[in-house]
């Protein structure tokens, strides 16, 4: 299946090959959404190329005025089969846009609706060949396509390795982790905080793991705005989650931190600073810690569903009723 997904990344890249795009525009929703935040975060970083995440329904009901068939397209759907998603990865296509999808169901209507498809591994499947991986696969795939530079070659090499590294800092944290979520299993509410490449995961903790999974009450909060509003909820009983970041923007953490600890006693941090990113070189070190950081936190995720006797799988309304 590896050889597979290879080639599927192989093929969509060389859509791009000898085109000039205006906009790299990442389209999806809800924890999908949220993936594609660090892609963007590259994409800012590397290159000239505008990168957009839009919300699928967003896009289909406002298309920018920018958007154009000149516009590179990026969807993905887990189940494949996202209405929203579908239908705004179905009208770029129709546009004229080179589109792209990542899914775990291949022949979906997802993969139908777009020009190419690439299929991504779930669970316990090599995390070198999961959602993540499979997108910073096809995003320095491209950005070396459109402008060569050997920091792509090197960061596509350096994918391999989340096999061995995934499971390595889950290890450094599995006993945090139980230990979290035996402490916050009656917290009615609770705060993630972030910035950079690593606010999605804050956003995707609070959106899909507490609100989805746990109907427990949260909101992401990113450092660089916790002192335009959001510090005047800090108190001593009140939880915040703090996914550290090892890049450019620790300061804005950092500085968030310091506060939070001052006047509550629930802050908790996960920081990327620790984690064994064995060979990877500084300059990628960011890029790859952010990613790690899902597998980490979701951890914490399982250890507060397994205290409360609440299973990550079970809804109310997703799935279950109309909306």
């Amino acid at each position: 299946m590896y050889a597979l997904q290879l080639q599927q990344v192989e093929e969509a890249i060389k859509t791009v090959r000898g085109k000039k795009f205006n906009a790299v525009y990442m389209i999806a929703c809800g924890g999908s959404k949220s993936t594609f935040g660090p892609a963007q975060y590259i994409f800012d970083s590397e290159s000239d190329l505008p990168a957009y995440v839009l919300t699928s329904n967003e896009f289909n009901y406002r298309k920018p005025k920018q958007f154009t068939p000149q516009s590179l397209v990026l969807t993905c759907s887990h189940s494949g089969n996202t209405p929203e998603t579908v239908q705004a990865t179905q009208a770029a296509k129709d546009m004229g846009c080179v589109t792209i999808c990542l899914s775990n169901k291949i022949d979906s209507e997802l993969w139908q609706a777009a020009n190419h498809g690439v299929y991504y591994g779930w669970g316990d499947y090599n995390p070198a060949y999961g959602k993540s991986a499979m997108l910073y696969r096809m995003v320095f795939g491209v950005l070396n396509e459109l402008s060569p530079n050997e920091r792509f070659v090197r960061a596509i090499k350096h994918i391999d390795a989340l096999e061995t590294l995934v499971p390595k800092n889950k290890d450094l944290f599995a006993q945090r982790a139980a230990a979290w979520g035996k402490e916050h299993k009656r917290e009615p509410i609770i705060y993630t905080m972030a910035s950079g490449e690593y606010y999605p995961e804050a956003y995707s903790f609070a959106v899909c793991l507490l609100m989805e999974m746990q109907w427990i009450h949260s909101s992401s909060i990113h450092s660089g705005e916790y002192f335009h509003g959001p510090f005047e909820i800090t108190d001593y009983d009140v939880p915040f989650l703090m996914f550290m970041s090892r890049g450019k923007t620790r300061y804005l953490d950092q500085r968030a931190l310091n506060f939070a600890q001052k006047y509550s006693d629930k802050v908790t941090v996960i920081d990327a600073q620790e984690f064994n990113l064995g060979d990877i070189e500084e300059d990628l070190q960011s890029y790859f810690a952010a990613i790690i950081m899902t597998p980490v936190a979701r951890q914490y995720a399982d250890s507060i569903a397994d205290h409360r006797g609440h299973p990550l799988s079970v809804r109310r309304y997703m799935w279950r009723m109309e909306y």
